[in-house]
C-alpha cells in the first residue's frame, strides 16, 4: 500500500491531526533560504518530533549548503528521516548518510527525473518534486507524471512522488507513478502552515484506497 508523507507540519494540534489520519511520515521544515509559512527553528522541530509516537516516521526537511550543517540539524532534530532539497553531489549525499543516523531522502527536480540515477545508489529514499529556481518545494505545482514514472521505472531505491498534490487527484497520481509513497504541504492546507484535518483525512484515504505492489 503506498505510504503518505504530511510535510510542513508547524502546530501540535496539526501533527495529531495527520497521525490520526493515518500518515505514515509527518515533516518539519528547518533551515531553508526560502520565504515559507511552514518553517520552524530546530528547537521547535525538536520539540514536535518528540511529540510523535512510535511507528510512525520523522522527516527533518531541509537545504542545507553542505552536507556538514544537514549533519548538525540532525543531531538537533534527532529525526528518522533526512530530507535534503540542495543540490548536493552524490558524493556528498554519500558522506551525509555515513555521517547520520537517519535515512537521506533526496530531492529530485521533476523537470530532470533523469538525475534520479545519479543518486539511487547513495541515497535511502528519492523525492520527484515540483521545484522553484531555489531548488525548493511546496509550490503546489503538478508534473508529468508519466514522465516520472518512465524515468524512474527501474531504479532499485523507493520512490516518493510531491508536487501540487491533493485529496482530489493522489489517487490518479498513485495510480500513474506507483510510488512507495507521496508527499503533501500546501494540499492540504487551509492557510499558509496550517492543516486541514479533514483534508488530511481525505488524502490519505484517497492515496491508499487502492493496493498497490511497493517499488522499493
Amino acid at each position: 500500500m503506498t505510504r503518505v508523507k504530511i510535510c510542513g507540519l508547524t502546530r501540535e494540534e496539526d501533527v495529531d491531526a495527520a497521525i490520526d489520519a493515518g500518515a505514515d511520515a509527518v515533516g518539519f521544515v528547518v533551515d531553508v533560504p526560502v520565504d515559507t509559512p511552514r518553517e520552524v527553528t530546530a528547537r521547535r522541530a525538536a520539540e514536535l518530533v518528540a511529540r510523535v509516537p512510535p511507528f510512525v516516521t520523522t522527516v527533518l526537511v531541509t537545504m542545507p549548503g553542505g552536507p556538514n550543517r544537514a549533519i548538525e540539524l540532525v543531531e538537533q532534530v534527532d529525526p528518522d528521516v533526512v530530507q535534503v532539497h540542495s543540490d548536493l553531489s552524490p558524493g556528498d549525499v554519500a558522506y551525509l548518510r555515513s555521517k547520520v543516523d537517519a535515512d537521506v531522502l533526496k530531492h529530485v527536480d521533476a523537470a530532470r527525473p533523469g538525475t534520479a540515477r545519479r543518486y539511487a545508489d547513495v541515497a535511502d529514499a528519492l523525492l520527484v518534486d515540483s521545484v522553484d529556481e531555489s531548488g525548493a518545494g511546496g509550490t503546489g505545482k503538478t508534473h508529468d507524471w508519466e514522465r516520472t514514472r518512465a524515468e524512474t521505472a527501474g531504479l532499485d531505491v523507493p520512490i516518493v512522488l510531491a508536487g501540487g498534490l491533493t485529496p482530489e487527484n493522489v489517487a490518479r497520481a498513485v495510480e500513474t507513478v506507483e510510488p512507495f509513497a507521496v508527499d503533501v504541504a500546501s494540499g492540504v492546507e487551509s492557510a499558509g502552515g496550517v492543516k486541514d484535518h479533514d483534508a488530511m483525512h481525505r488524502f490519505v484515504e484517497a492515496a491508499t484506497r487502492r493496493r498497490r505492489p511497493l517499488r522499493a
